[in-house]
């Protein structure tokens, strides 16, 4: 009889403990609906001290966590610039830090010397005409995890379904809410200067590499030349194709600045938002920025979350 009741002690313990993990999560999101749209954003202009991070995102935690501590009490941002399913880990590029100030207000000095006094620098971005925007209960840990396997898919499938230009991806950690935004306009604000410089860096390695296939192509071509004039005029666009160098490879287009794996590219036709049957209100006709005039990127989602500490106003 007493092992009865142990058993039955030790199923109504186990059956209480799953309960409280299902409430838990639930209470976390796991039930949240998801609703994309294209609307007005849901923040203003606004001036933020970052840290720029190369590598893998699951390594950004350590950046919630330090502007977090400086304080507290200030909304936590994250850009992300790439895709880490198309990426490798250690050429992710992102933003992580603290939201200075928004709108008019400026941030006091004594606070952007702080954030730079622990290595943080301080970037403006500007407020865009319409965004593709998210929303996910920001109430745990948990939340953050939920919110990077249920949003980002549903950014995806949106701004596919739409052939939209929407880039980059900003993470906004605001109360209880975790705001998610893609710039349909003005993007190349978006992109700090540590982003810019690096694909300078990599857009210069690539055409130093395409100049030395040219130098290769020549030769080859100079050498084979006597081949080539042999060849029956039924395999002429054959031979063409077979000795131009590069002909079957993606090179750097002229003009285009944008890395293979940019979200900038993440529409197939870079849709304008005026194409949009928009849900939030604000100022139609804002030219968008020409894509190929976009810093380059290189591509995203879903990711490994890293864990902001969550810091209330």
């Amino acid at each position: 009889m007493s092992d009865l009741l142990l058993l039955g002690l030790i199923g109504g313990l186990t059956l209480l403990l799953l309960l409280t993990l299902l409430a838990f999560a639930g209470y976390s999101g796991l039930l949240a609906g998801v609703a994309v749209s294209a609307g007005s954003p849901p923040i203003l202009n606004i001036t933020v001290a970052y840290k720029f991070h190369m590598g893998p995102y699951g390594e950004t935690g350590r950046l919630f966590t330090e502007s977090c501590s400086i304080s507290p009490k200030l909304r936590s941002i994250a850009v992300y610039y790439d895709n880490p399913h198309m990426v490798p880990p250690d050429k992710c590029r992102c933003a992580v830090g603290s939201i200075l100030s928004e709108g008019e207000e400026s941030p006091s000095p004594e606070l952007i010397d702080l954030y730079q006094k622990f290595g943080f620098k301080v970037f403006s971005f500007p407020a865009p005409s319409h965004v593709v925007t998210a929303t996910f209960p920001y109430t745990t840990i948990l939340s953050i995890w939920l919110a990077t396997r249920r949003v980002h898919p549903a950014l995806d499938t949106y701004i596919k379904e739409r052939k939209l230009c929407a880039h980059p991806r900003l993470e906004i950690y605001q109360q209880d809410q975790i705001h998610f935004m893609c710039p349909l306009a003005r993007q190349g604000d978006f992109y700090v200067p540590e982003v810019k410089e690096t694909e300078r860096k990599w857009r210069g390695l690539a055409e130093a590499v395409d100049a030395q296939v040219d130098g290769t192509g020549a030769d080859t071509m100079s050498d084979t030349s006597s081949v080539s004039l042999e060849v029956s005029p039924g395999s002429r666009e054959t031979s063409v194709a077979t000795l131009s160098p590069g002909a079957s490879s993606r090179g750097w287009d002229d003009g285009d600045t944008r890395s293979e794996h940019s979200y900038s590219e993440s529409g197939a036709s870079g849709s304008s938002f005026e194409e949009l049957d928009l849900e939030g209100e604000g100022r139609l006709g804002e030219p968008q920025l020409d894509p190929e005039t976009e810093p380059l990127g290189i591509t995203k989602w879903p990711w490994e979350p890293s864990t902001p500490e969550k810091g209330k106003e």
